[in-house]
């Protein structure tokens, strides 16, 4: 009898899928100009992006001050990160708070509302955090006088002003009533001058008659500075044009002045007090907490010192950019603004794209100045670009197309665009709301 054995061929059994190829993946701390500019870069790379912010919208930061002074609402400025998704598909956003980072095991670690803290993995880094408020070692200042870096500090500076007029209105004591309608801001920088000029119109045109008992075409607006002069990134030319201009608007400039102590009845400068219920600090910036837990060198601002690619000396897959990094060109300091901070990002997106690819990395970054803007109250303005140097009611018109154009979303256009129009035919604000605090 013959035995007939039967054997078990590998073809009777499914042949195993093929492991899938893990993606690289791409993880950007921060949802502000750097942030977003770095994902839209990476739209096209065969990468994960994951976006970490602790707010669910991106902030046009310069327009914060239009917001501050009831021209505009925060949501005129402002668009959800989230919608960011519908137009990405590599992409997805994460609302969380960063808590740590880990360069040495490539994690990052977040709280996330709702869901605990959570770890995220990456191959690349992008840290564009932004930046807080400075008080040059002075925190004690914060509480009285609140800076303007987000749709918060908006509101909370909106609500400060619009109820220091209804609180002035109720008093018969005519010291608390000055006291009131003094407004003093700390920093002649752009946002300085910008916040001072807007209340110089909202107290001499918007609310003029508005009130029984008291003028706030009377109030006093003080803008000091510690420096020589206003706007020191300006050409001093343009800088004497808007000191005159704050002048004819009622603005006092005082230069060459340093805060000694800010508390709730106002300010000592150059040992000299003065006494205001609504002090705005729009001195100086640091960068995000977050940049220290990189573990890299920082500069006195916080800000992470960044290679000619924008990355850190520790990592070569770590990169910072804009508020949150210092970087030297030509031997000056690449500035903290909008357009800087999108260069960065689009270089680091771009960057990333080609070491995906196995490509070289290419030039370094530099960064190419379109030239800066300030607004100095109705129908004024000021830029300089290279030689160019104008100021008054055309450069005010390049400034509003500007501005517009390069709002978010097209409903923020739209909407900008309507109520700039509105304003400047009445005079009027729409967004003249004091915010409740909430009951318990």
């Amino acid at each position: 009898m013959t035995t007939v054995l039967t054997k078990s061929f590998p073809e009777d059994k499914p042949l195993a899928a093929p492991a899938a190829i893990r993606k690289r993946r791409v993880l950007i701390i921060g949802g502000g100009f750097a942030g977003i500019a770095a994902a839209h870069a990476l739209k096209r790379a065969d990468v994960e992006i994951t976006l970490i912010d602790r707010r669910n919208h991106h902030i046009f930061q310069p327009l914060l001050y239009q917001v501050a002074t009831a021209v505009l609402a925060p949501s005129e400025i402002a668009a959800p990160l989230r919608q960011l998704e519908t137009r990405q598909k590599n992409l997805r956003v994460i609302l969380a708070d960063v808590t740590g980072i880990n360069i040495g095991i490539r994690t990052v670690e977040a709280i996330c509302p709702g869901a605990g803290t959570r770890k995220f993995e990456y191959d690349f880094l992008v840290v564009a955090a932004g930046m807080r408020p400075s008080y040059f070692g002075h925190d004690e200042f914060a509480p009285n006088a609140p800076g303007l870096k987000n749709l918060n500090d908006a509101v909370l500076i909106r609500t400060k002003i619009l109820s220091a007029f209804e609180l002035a209105e109720s008093t018969d004591d005519e010291k608390e009533r000055a006291r009131l309608m003094t407004f003093v801001l700390v920093g002649a920088g752009p946002t300085g001058v910008e916040l001072a000029a807007s209340i110089a119109h909202l107290v001499s045109v918007t609310l003029r008659k508005n009130f029984r008992n008291i003028d706030p075409a009377s109030s006093k607006i003080v803008l000091l500075d510690g420096g020589a002069r206003i706007l020191p990134t300006f050409a001093e030319k343009l800088s004497r044009k808007v000191a005159k201009r704050l002048g004819k608007l009622g603005v006092q400039v005082l230069t060459g002045v340093k805060v000694e102590k800010v508390d709730e009845n106002g300010v000592v400068a150059a040992g000299a007090r003065i006494p205001s219920a609504n002090v705005l600090w729009t001195a100086g910036v640091a960068a995000s907490p977050v940049v220290k837990m990189l573990g890299t060198t920082t500069d006195r601002a916080g800000r992470a010192i960044v290679g000619p690619f924008l990355d850190i000396p520790e990592a070569p897959d770590v990169f910072v950019a804009g508020d949150a990094a210092a970087m030297t060109q030509d031997g000056h300091p690449v500035p903290g603004v909008a357009q800087a901070a999108i260069q960065q990002g689009r270089f680091i997106g771009h960057l990333i794209a080609n070491r995906e690819r196995g490509r070289k990395d290419g030039r370094p970054f530099r960064y190419r100045s379109k030239g800066n803007m300030a607004v100095v109250g109705k129908n004024y303005a000021i830029l300089e670009a290279g030689r160019l140097r104008t100021a008054g009611f055309a450069t005010w018109l390049v400034w509003a197309v500007l501005h517009v154009m390069a709002l978010p979303q097209l409903q923020n256009r739209f909407r900008v665009q309507m109520q700039w129009f509105w304003s400047y035919l009445s005079g009027q604000r729409s967004s003249r709301l004091i915010s409740e605090a909430p009951r318990r």
